[in-house]
């Protein structure tokens, strides 16, 4: 058993390549887990992680959230990759993807601090002669806020992928 957050070294052998990696868990004090060693897979193999069958001593590991140790796996193992990368259009629509990801997040925010701002005014927190111009103000940030998800909404429409991605995707939101 490895001593909590201590990295483990292991072969990872994809196709005709063989990979030795170094994998330390993403928390401090804990062990390295599946997770782990499949996101640094993805970073050194380029097959996503959902994409990764990894096989080590014949069986498929699968449970990610599993400590290495857990499923046998330690420093000098083996382990065997098979999987698929994606190609350069799928890799640029996936950025797209992520990228636009990133955006609805910002204005996630901002429509939080609207909404505390609102509130704040809803109690009072403001002199009532300031109010009608404070919320014209508020007004005008969330009708700018929904332009931007509009255009966000229409460069997600123009985005394509390929039809096991948009099943992938698709699946994991609504499945």
């Amino acid at each position: 058993m490895a001593a909590p957050g201590a990295p483990v070294t292991v072969t990872v052998t994809y196709s005709n390549e063989k990979h030795s990696i170094q994998v330390a868990s993403q928390q401090e004090d804990v062990e390295p887990t599946l997770q782990d060693m499949a996101v640094l897979i993805e970073q050194v193999t380029g097959v996503p992680v959902p994409f990764q069958k990894l096989i080590y001593k014949g069986k498929s590991l699968k449970e990610l959230e599993q400590p290495l140790s857990a499923l046998g796996v330690k420093n000098g193992c083996k382990v065997m990759l098979i999987g698929k990368r994606n190609s350069p259009e799928e890799e640029a629509e996936l950025k797209k993807l992520k990228d636009l990801e990133k955006s609805v997040e910002q204005i996630a925010n901002k429509l939080e601090e609207v909404n505390k701002e609102f509130t704040s005014i809803q109690k009072g927190f403001l002199a009532k002669d300031l109010q009608a111009e404070a919320l014209k103000q508020l007004d005008k940030r969330i009708k700018g806020t929904a332009e931007q998800f509009m255009k966000i909404l229409e460069q997600i429409d123009a985005i394509l992928l390929p039809l096991y991605v948009s099943k992938r995707l698709l699946g994991s939101i609504y499945f």
